[in-house]
């Protein structure tokens, strides 16, 4: 149904490209067994099997980063997401995702121009003092431009790229389809959940799309950090700020990726900046609930007096309480050492463990944090020992919902700058009592009677419904109307299967009749004659033996795409 569900004719040109590019680069055999090629050819496009390369020596996540590559800006951010997914891929496939970057020219100013000019009510030579036409940097939604404000403030522009949001909209409907088909037809990636990736991925991409949004994270975090005064946030300038446009203060100290430049004589103490950026991160992800998801050089300085600026809130992670008080038992849990703890918490992430071993996995979760116990707190990595307990997930085909895949991301790039500044520094030494003091906060009086008081609320709200939803209950059950949902998985497929199996009974009755009319009129006399033999009754042979091959090609064709699956 995918290619008669497609809204407009450019969605099926832009699928005959996807297509295409898979094609090329060896992925021509999921193109058939998704359908989609004899789908298209009914549609009046073909794809060309025969452009595709000698790809064998190639290795399959290689092969997906190069087709994620040539297929634009959309494919590469969801690669670039597929990246932070450690439960569900092995380190040679992110490896592979982490070198995704889009090679986007920047857009020359005359072409922003006139959305330039609605967004901020002028000619930006006007608005600002000055405006530098050349790009600071390009990026596949948006690029930067350097800017003074007539109070003598440096800024930088941040500007949508102009039809940007209409690509990426028609990409994601490919994307929400696809995803779809893949995860009916091809059994072997649903561990992978296609439809939940994609879904994450759409609502990533969009909070992006909003330059606004972006400012907004920005300031809440701004605001949650007040108390930490050496992390430094861009101000935003809200007058020239809308959903295509931002303007921010421009950062000017040492990127993050020089770290040759932060040395004592310059007035740096990479051990302090060390311990400082791990508190800010720790601070935004165990206490406030919001957190920068993508901490990595690029979107750090560092600047005089030790101080730490992080710019580009355009990916935000959000932990709600429960997921938070979560993290909070399983860290605990992998610092102190205890098993139970942590198999418990990682138990009930794991959320559909239909057909897993449970007791299994609990042992192995056991038996990997056990075997920390008596190693010194300080040789404990605590960002790896993440992604170890990910990859025990993984190999039982459980996946982490997408707020703590991100979260896991945020904290293994955490450790690696934090080590990368100091290399005597431990996750583990400055997490202990942030956690413990969020810990013992967590059971204070005011706050277990704050609990209390929501659970008893919610509890009377139930009993205080019980009896109207009881009445309705029993009120449609008198007048017959109570409904029970049942949902069969790959109910339309077996309907398919059904219905292929009934046309080609049809079509077996069809042909017994052929070969029996044909006889028979073969033994009538007289009437036209084709080869010496009755018109009739050979036309009648001849038609059976056609749809004799048909039949038997399409039983072929059927058996050999199961020995396929």
């Amino acid at each position: 149904m995918l290619i008669e569900t497609l809204g407009a004719a450019h969605d099926l040109g832009r699928l005959k490209e996807i297509l295409g590019v898979m094609v090329r680069h060896g992925f021509g055999d999921t193109v058939r067994r998704l359908g989609l090629a004899d789908k298209l050819e009914r549609a009046g496009q073909a794809l060309h099997w025969n452009l595709a390369g000698d790809l064998t020596r190639i290795e399959p996540p290689v092969q997906v980063r190069l087709a994620l590559e040539e297929l634009g800006p959309t494919f590469v951010k969801f690669g670039q997401l597929l990246a932070g997914r450690a439960d569900l891929f092995g380190p040679d496939w992110i490896a592979e995702f982490e070198k995704l970057h889009s090679h986007v020219p920047a857009v020359p100013l005359e072409t922003l121009r006139p959305q330039l000019r609605e967004d901020l009510g002028g000619e930006p030579e006007e608005v600002f003092a000055r405006f530098d036409t050349e790009p600071l940097a390009a990026a596949s939604i948006a690029q930067v431009h350097r800017a003074q404000m007539h109070d003598g403030s440096a800024v930088i522009v941040k500007i949508r790229r102009p039809g940007i949001s209409e690509v990426i909209e028609a990409d994601l409907r490919l994307l929400e389809r696809l995803a779809a088909l893949a995860e009916a037809e091809l059994p072997a990636l649903k561990p992978y959940r296609p439809q939940q990736l994609v879904r994450e991925f759409a609502r990533s991409l969009r909070r992006e799309l909003d330059l606004a949004g972006e400012c907004r994270s920005a300031e809440r975090i701004a605001g949650n950090l007040t108390s930490l005064p050496f992390i430094v946030v861009p101000r935003v300038y809200w007058e020239h700020t809308s959903e295509r446009i931002n303007v921010q203060e421009l950062i000017q100290g040492v990127p993050g990726g020089q770290l040759d430049a932060l040395t004592p004589e310059a007035g740096f103490d990479r051990t302090v900046l060390a311990q400082r950026g791990a508190q800010a991160v720790l601070k935004m992800i165990v206490q406030d609930g919001i957190f920068h998801a993508d901490p990595h050089p690029g979107n750090v300085f560092y600047l005089q007096g030790n101080h730490i600026a992080f710019i580009d809130f355009g990916m935000v992670g959000r932990l709600s309480q429960r997921r938070r008080d979560e993290l909070l038992h399983m860290l605990l849990g992998l610092v102190e050492r205890q098993p139970q703890a942590v198999a418990e918490v990682l138990l009930d992430w794991a959320g559909d463990a239909h057909g897993v071993d449970l007791g299994q996995l609990e042992t192995e979760v056991e038996a990997f944090v056990d075997q920390y116990h008596g190693v010194p707190l300080a040789q404990l990595q605590l960002g790896q020992m993440l992604a170890d307990v990910t990859a025990i997930l993984r190999e039982h085909h459980l996946g982490l919902p997408p707020d703590l895949a991100l979260l896991i991301k945020a904290f293994i790039s955490l450790e690696g700058m934090g080590r990368n500044l100091d290399p005597e520094f431990h996750m583990t030494t400055e997490a202990l009592p942030l956690l413990r003091q969020v810990m013992r906060a967590r059971y204070q009086p005011r706050a277990l009677a704050g609990r209390a008081w929501q659970t008893l609320g919610r509890a009377l709200a139930t009993i205080e419904q019980l009896p109207d939803d009881l009445a309705r209950l029993l009120r449609n059950a008198r007048r017959g109307r109570l409904q029970v949902g049942i949902e069969v998985a790959h109910l339309k497929r077996v309907g398919d299967q059904i219905d292929r199996s009934a046309n080609r009974l049809s079509m077996a009755l069809i042909i017994a009749a052929l070969i029996v009319g044909s006889s028979i009129v073969m033994t009538v006399q007289g009437g036209p004659t084709l080869f010496g033999l009755p018109a009739f009754g050979f036309l009648g042979f001849f038609g059976a033996v056609v749809c004799g091959l048909w039949l038997v090609r399409a039983i072929w064709r059927s058996s050999h795409h199961r020995d396929d699956d």
